[in-house]
């Protein structure tokens, strides 16, 4: 067994990480205190723009349940793939994985190359498989790992690229004509892949900031007495579900046989094949619902039997409480910004809008655009809706000053990716699967943003001046 060093001394980004990772551990509320304060905060400023308290209330309580939906995705995010991945056949292939890093440094970067390969695909799966790759490396009694350092590394598929991935938000919506709003259809026209995530330029930027994250999460992690285990954090590993009782009764039947869980496999299989003869692929692998049936049904296979199913079920559902109660604060807060108006008939989010396409144009307007997106994320910390609300002037800035349109996509992509190293809301599922809070990864994923910010920026600013502006293409 590997034992901690306890004279290794801390160096360059490791020692930076772990005085950033020791203060957020001080200082760092919980994120519900944080969805809380972000509620005030927004409250607050659009008080200061002239709306009144009137429309600012409505706007709170009108708006507190928009995320309903996606609240009750995110959750199930966090138990399917609890479910899928605490299934026999897939524990074996995560253990076998977290077998393959040789020490601690090489562990944690392994697992953000990872995380960030399987969130191309699509990101809901890069939080929960990563977490549970953290915590398969964590169990290893051959090897001493920092637990949060880990941890932050299974955020970074979300944290650093999800947006220039299939999953992409924006780019999926700018895609689908029937999906566009036909106020911004007319401004944008549709933009496929080929114009967004396939550009060059896109690829070469998710390899960029691939390749730079891996480099930070490498060379952040704690050595020697540095070093936090999970047992040193208070974190039970055991993600072995219960042996199933004996059965006792003849209605148990059907809980303990197999056949229920086959035909269910057969109907989403069909439904699966169907949905790719029908739709787009790229629109099918990056559906949300789609993942969810797929997994959740994928898991009930898995596990064999209902009973043991319904085990796992059981084991992952407290996982998802910070979920519940806290995305209804954050869709609160995303209505007061963009609904409460106050003089002139704008909101904050469109005081914010004008503030920065007014100083954009010229070289600086993706650099503006991707600060405005990074500002805009930290209130409004879904890609998909606080596209829809920014996309509109957004992109018809991007008219006016002849950017092309796709990579102004991409520039939002790129940039959306950057308030989620310090929000913790994106985190909520993978501090689930951890069994952590917020203020144990947030030092990490700090020192994340502090390298990725002016690498973001660079790239927009450089990468867009090898575009040409192309009209809009309006579909009949």
């Amino acid at each position: 067994m590997q034992l901690k060093q306890q004279d290794v001394p801390q160096k360059g980004l490791a020692r930076l990480a772990q005085w950033l990772a020791g203060w957020t551990q001080k200082w760092f509320p919980d994120a519900y205190i944080f969805a809380l304060a972000g509620v005030v905060l927004v409250a607050v400023a659009a008080l200061a723009i002239g709306a009144s308290p009137k429309a600012i209330v409505d706007s709170f309580g009108n708006g507190f349940w928009d995320l309903t939906a996606f609240t009750l995705q995110m959750a199930m995010v966090v138990l399917t793939g609890y479910v899928v991945a605490t299934s026999p056949p897939v524990a074996r292939m995560i253990d076998r994985l977290a077998h393959i890093p040789s020490n601690a440094r090489t562990a944690v970067s392994f697992v953000a190359v990872l995380a960030m390969s399987v969130s191309f695909l699509n990101w809901g799966l890069s939080l929960i498989f990563g977490g549970l790759l953290a915590r398969a490396i964590a169990r290893r009694k051959d090897l001493v790992v920092d637990y949060r350092a880990l941890g932050a590394a299974a955020f970074m598929g979300l944290g650093a690229v999800w947006a220039l991935g299939l999953s992409s938000s924006a780019a999926q919506l700018q895609a689908t004509k029937a999906s566009i709003p036909p106020a911004l259809l007319k401004i944008t026209g549709v933009l496929d892949f080929g114009t967004t995530i396939f550009t060059w330029q896109s690829l070469l930027t998710l390899a960029v900031l691939m390749l730079l994250t891996t480099v930070i999460a490498h060379f952040s992690a704690p050595r020697g007495s540095a070093i936090r285990t999970a047992a040193d954090l208070g974190v039970d590993l055991d993600d072995r579900p219960e042996d199933s009782e004996p059965r006792s009764r003849p209605g148990e039947w059907l809980e303990y046989s197999r056949i229920l869980p086959i035909l269910a496999g057969v109907l989403t299989l069909g439904w699966l094949i169907s949905q790719v003869l029908t739709l787009p692929v790229l629109s099918v692998v990056s559906s949300l619902n789609a993942y969810l049936l797929v997994f959740l049904v994928l898991g009930l296979v898995l596990h064999g039997t209902p009973r043991k199913f319904l085990q796992a079920v059981t084991k992952a559902v407290p996982a998802t409480a910070g979920i519940l109660v806290q995305f209804p604060l954050y869709a609160a807060m995303a209505a007061i910004l963009t609904k409460a108006t106050g003089v002139g008939g704008l909101s904050v989010s469109e005081h914010l809008a004008h503030f920065f396409t007014s100083i954009g144009g010229n070289g600086g307007f993706a650099v503006i655009i991707a600060i405005y997106t990074a500002v805009l994320g930290m209130f409004v910390p879904s890609g998909g809706g606080k596209w829809l609300v920014e996309a509109p002037y957004v992109m018809q800035s991007a008219t006016d000053v002849n950017m092309n349109l796709g990579w102004t996509v991409q520039i939002y992509n790129i940039a959306e990716a950057l308030p989620n190293l310090v929000n913790p809301f994106f985190m909520l599922p993978l501090l689930a699967v951890l069994k952590l809070r917020a203020r144990d990864l947030v030092g990490f994923t700090f020192l994340q943003f502090l390298f990725h910010l002016p690498v973001v920026l660079l790239l927009v600013w450089l990468l867009g001046m090898t575009f040409q502006f192309v009209p809009p293409v309006i579909p009949n």
